[in-house]
């Protein structure tokens, strides 16, 4: 079905490729790059983006085994890892040459068994190790017992071995980085012992990239830094903007004193103003906490503060100060700088916003 929807979510593939050859700069030649494209290519368009760079990266990881099949069903074919696969999807993953992170030993002996029954040979997993962020992992002890179960079956085979860093952006928290790099550091190099060959090592993250290059290993994996957002304001501002989301504006009402806007009446006018009306809500990511003048929007190139709450589909806005008319452009963001601003104002991260964005918001691709 067609997407008619006038509110729209540009996203710029050519400020991508600067973003990437910006931290591909930073790296030893023989450094290959992963590039993570999960939840919507952090609310932009996993797919575009995925195809335009291809060719200029080693690997895709996905969070989970659907967003892989999407990219195998837009043609893509550079390797996939799943960062975080289910038991129930294990065969989904087979069938459709993707690469599991098998992160603990229930989730190991089922993919061994899946792979022995199909008489697979050599299928590519990866093995991560909790070095500190205690989320996802083998335990450091457990190298031994890894390495006997995948030396006892030819149908695997180690692709790499990875960890995460818990605070790579975060100097007061160096001490910290510098042990999980240590320790996986030894256990790589302990694991690498016990096999007769010898998988790529990856730890590094977007600020990783930045701030730890002793932990580039032989490969890095670049996120939110592909879409325009470093772990200091210096890096940011390196980068080019990648996503720009903008709007129209539906009506134009005034507003006496007295008068309320919005659900629960929870603005009352105490002068008269004038509010304009734009087609998105909190249903294609403008969250309810920006309301009540805490989030704004840019009409002719003039701050606009929301008036009330934000409702599911719509957003009222003051435009007392601004000259405009229905159907005049809204820029609700198309700077990194707004996206952390309005990110600051309700007390979240640029993460969040961004991937926030709905999916019936129209994806418009420049290049």
């Amino acid at each position: 079905m067609k997407n008619n929807h006038v509110t729209k979510l540009q996203i710029d593939l050519n400020a991508a490729s600067f973003n990437l050859d910006y931290f591909k700069s930073k790296l030893q030649k023989n450094t290959k790059v992963l590039v993570v494209v999960k939840a919507f290519g952090y609310g932009s368009d996993a797919i575009e983006i995925a195809k335009h760079i291809q060719n200029d990266v080693s690997y895709f990881a996905v969070a989970y085994s659907d967003e892989g099949v999407a990219l195998r069903d837009a043609g893509i074919q550079t390797p996939i890892l799943v960062l975080h696969p289910q038991i129930a999807n294990l065969q989904l993953i087979i069938d459709r040459c993707l690469e599991p992170n098998l992160y603990n030993s229930i989730i190991l002996n089922k993919f061994i068994e899946l792979t022995e029954a199909q008489k697979l040979n050599d299928y590519p997993i990866h093995i991560k190790f909790n070095t500190g962020l205690n989320r996802l992992g083998f335990k450091p002890n457990e190298v031994n017992s890894i390495a006997e179960k995948v030396n006892a079956t030819n149908s695997v085979k180690i692709t790499s071995i990875f960890s995460h860093l818990a605070a790579s952006e975060d100097k007061k928290e160096y001490d910290f980085n510098l042990h999980q790099i240590s320790l996986f550091k030894n256990l790589s190099s302990e694991f690498e012992k016990k096999l007769d060959y010898k998988p790529m090592l990856h730890m590094c993250n977007t600020s990783g990239i930045v701030n730890f290059p002793e932990a580039h290993f032989d490969m890095v994996r670049l996120g939110i830094g592909l879409y325009g957002f470093g772990n200091e304001n210096s890096v940011t501002n390196d980068l080019k903007n990648v996503i720009t989301l903008k709007s129209v504006i539906s009506q134009i009402h005034t507003i006496n004193k007295g008068e309320s806007v919005g659900y629960n009446r929870s603005f009352i006018a105490d002068t008269k103003i004038k509010t304009a009306t734009i087609p998105i809500g909190h249903a294609d990511g403008i969250s309810r906490k920006l309301g009540n003048g805490i989030g704004f929007v840019s009409i002719n190139n003039q701050k606009s503060f929301i008036v009330g709450n934000v409702c599911m589909d719509m957003i009222m806005v003051d435009v007392t100060s601004i000259d405009c008319n229905a159907g005049d452009e809204v820029v609700i963001f198309d700077n990194q700088q707004t996206i952390e601003e309005l990110s600051k104002n309700y007390d979240t991260i640029p993460y969040e916003f961004i991937t926030a964005i709905s999916q019936r918001v129209k994806r418009q691709i420049t290049c």
